[in-house]
C-alpha cells in the first residue's frame, strides 16, 4: 500500500481563490487595521481564521437542504436531527439553537449567577465571554504540561485533578458545575483523555456538581483517544464518543465544527425540569424548541453531517493532515506547538518573535507577517485575545502566546498546506525584520475580534 493518505472524497464543485500581491495586501491590511477580522473573504487566498462554519459540504448534505421541513412547529427535519443526535449524544433532551455560543448563553443565563466560578481544562473565548457576561468568573486548571508548547503528551488537553480537587474544596459554595472542552481549543486543539474524563466526573460526583462537556470537536477528540489511549485502539469513534458523553449531565454543541455545517448548535440535557427552562427561555431568545433559530434545511444538513463526522476514514486524514503540517514546521525550527492538535496547528509567537515585547503583540505582527506574504488568514489566540488589564490599566497576559491557523473540514488539499508551511518558514527565516505593534482601537470584549492596531515605529 502506497505511504502518501489522499483525501477521501472527490472535488465536484470549486470556487476560485483570488490570487492577490504583496501591494494590494498591504494596504487591504492597514484599512483593516491590521486585524484579520476585518478583511473581506475575497481578500485572503488560505483562509485559516476558523473551522467554525467554515466546512464544505457533502452532497448528502447538500441534497438533505432540499428536503428540510420548514414548518414553524413541530418540523420533520427537528425530529430526524432529535434521533441522531439522542444516540451521539446519549442525552434524550435536544434544544436546538443558531450556534454553539447561543447554546452556552442559553445554559449560563440560567445556571450562572453574580460571583459564580467556572473550573474548566480550558475556557474557550466564547465561553469565557458568556460566563463573564451572566457575572460568572471562568477558571482554567489544564494539566502542567500543556504550558510547554514543545513538551509532547499525548493529552495535554486534559483537566488537572489535583487542582480541580482543591478548588472544589475551597469554593464549593460559588461552583454550580465543572466543565471540560473537548478538544482544548484555547489550548493547542489537544483532547482530552477518556480516562480523564472519567476521572472529572467521579470528582464532580463527589461534588455533587453537574459536569458540562462543550462537545464541538467531540469526533476528533475520541479518534485521538482511540489512536493514543491504552485499550481504545479496538473501539469504534462512536462508541467512545458515547461512553464521554455519558459522563455529561449537559452538552453544548457548535454544530459549526464537528457536524461538518454552515450554522447551528444544540443543548443536550438529562435533566428535565431544566430543559423545560431552557425551553422557555428558548422561545424569548432564539424561536420555538423545534427549530431554536435554525431552518429545516439547516437541521436537516447537521444530521447527516453528525452521520459522516464519525467516519473513521475522513478522521484518520483529518487528523493526518494537521499533523503532517506540524511536521514540516518543527522540522524547520519553527516554534509549532506539539504534538499536532485535531483541528489547526498553532504557532508559539512568543518564541517566533522573541525581540517583540510582550506588549507589543507578537501574536499580531505573526498573524500580519504571514497574511502579506502570502495572503494568509489566522487568528491571534495569545496576549490580545486572553489577555486583559488589571485595575491599574497594566497588562495581564496569559500563559501562552499563541496564533491559530485552523484549516476548514474538507476545504484544503496537501498542496495548499504546502504552501502555508513554506510562507510560514519565510516569515520565520525573516523575524529579526519584524516590529510590533500596539492598540489603535481596544474593544472592551473579546479583544481580538474588533480591536484595530497599528505598527510600533
Amino acid at each position: 500500500m502506497s505511504k502518501i493518505l489522499f483525501e477521501p472524497f472527490r472535488i465536484k464543485v470549486v470556487e476560485p481563490i483570488n490570487i492577490s500581491t504583496l501591494e494590494q495586501r498591504a494596504k487591504w491590511l492597514r484599512r483593516a487595521g491590521y486585524n484579520m477580522f476585518n478583511l473581506r473573504s475575497e481578500q485572503v487566498m488560505i483562509d485559516l481564521l476558523s473551522d467554525s462554519g467554515t466546512s464544505a459540504m457533502s452532497q448528502e448534505q447538500w441534497g438533505a437542504l432540499t428536503s428540510g421541513d420548514e414548518a414553524y412547529a413541530g418540523s420533520k427535519s427537528f425530529y430526524e436531527l432529535e434521533a441522531v443526535a439522542r444516540d451521539i449524544f446519549q442525552k434524550p433532551y435536544i434544544i436546538p439553537v443558531h450556534q454553539g455560543r447561543a447554546g452556552e448563553h442559553l445554559v449560563f443565563s440560567v445556571l450562572v449567577k453574580p460571583g459564580m466560578k467556572i473550573p474548566s481544562n480550558g475556557h474557550f473565548d466564547t465561553t469565557a465571554a458568556n460566563i463573564a457576561d451572566n457575572g460568572g468568573v471562568p477558571v482554567n486548571l489544564p494539566i502542567p504540561e500543556a504550558a510547554y508548547p514543545r513538551e509532547f503528551h499525548p493529552f495535554k488537553g486534559n483537566m488537572d485533578l489535583e487542582r480541580l480537587e482543591k478548588f472544589l474544596h475551597k469554593e464549593d459554595r460559588s461552583v454550580p458545575f465543572v466543565m471540560l472542552t473537548i478538544t482544548n481549543n484555547s489550548g493547542g486543539g489537544q483532547p482530552v483523555s477518556l480516562e480523564n474524563a472519567k476521572a472529572v466526573h467521579a470528582i464532580c460526583r463527589r461534588f455533587g456538581k453537574p459536569l458540562i462537556i462543550d462537545g464541538c470537536r467531540f469526533a476528533e477528540n475520541a479518534f485521538f483517544i482511540k489512536c493514543r489511549e491504552a485499550g481504545q485502539s479496538a473501539r469504534s469513534a462512536l462508541e467512545i464518543a458515547q461512553e464521554l458523553f455519558q459522563l455529561a449531565s449537559i452538552i453544548t454543541f457548535s454544530a459549526k465544527k464537528d457536524a461538518l455545517a454552515n450554522i447551528g448548535g444544540l443543548v443536550c440535557l438529562e435533566d428535565q425540569e431544566l430543559a423545560e427552562k431552557l425551553k422557555n427561555r428558548l422561545i424569548i431568545t432564539e424561536g420555538f424548541p423545534t427549530y431554536g433559530g435554525m431552518s429545516g434545511r439547516d437541521m436537516a444538513a447537521i444530521a447527516q453531517g453528525l452521520k459522516e463526522v464519525l467516519n473513521e476514514d475522513y478522521l484518520k486524514y483529518r487528523v493526518r493532515t494537521i499533523e503532517w503540517t506540524v511536521e514540516r514546521l518543527n522540522a524547520r525550527d519553527i516554534p509549532v506547538l506539539m504534538p499536532a492538535g485535531g483541528h489547526a496547528f498553532y504557532l508559539d509567537a512568543a518564541r517566533f518573535f522573541p525581540h517583540i515585547r510582550p506588549e507589543h503583540f507578537p501574536g499580531i505582527a505573526l498573524t500580519a507577517e504571514v497574511y502579506l506574504r502570502g495572503g494568509i488568514r489566522g487568528v491571534e489566540l495569545g496576549n490580545v485575545a486572553f489577555g486583559a488589564r488589571d485595575e491599574h490599566g497594566n497588562h495581564v497576559f496569559p500563559v501562552l502566546d499563541l496564533v491559530r491557523f485552523a484549516l476548514p473540514r474538507r476545504v484544503y488539499t496537501e498542496a495548499h498546506m504546502g504552501y502555508v508551511t513554506d510562507i510560514v518558514s519565510e516569515a520565520f527565516e525573516e523575524r529579526a525584520k519584524v516590529r510590533g505593534y500596539k492598540f489603535k482601537y481596544e474593544a472592551p470584549v473579546m479583544r481580538h475580534f474588533r480591536s484595530t492596531f497599528e505598527p510600533i515605529e
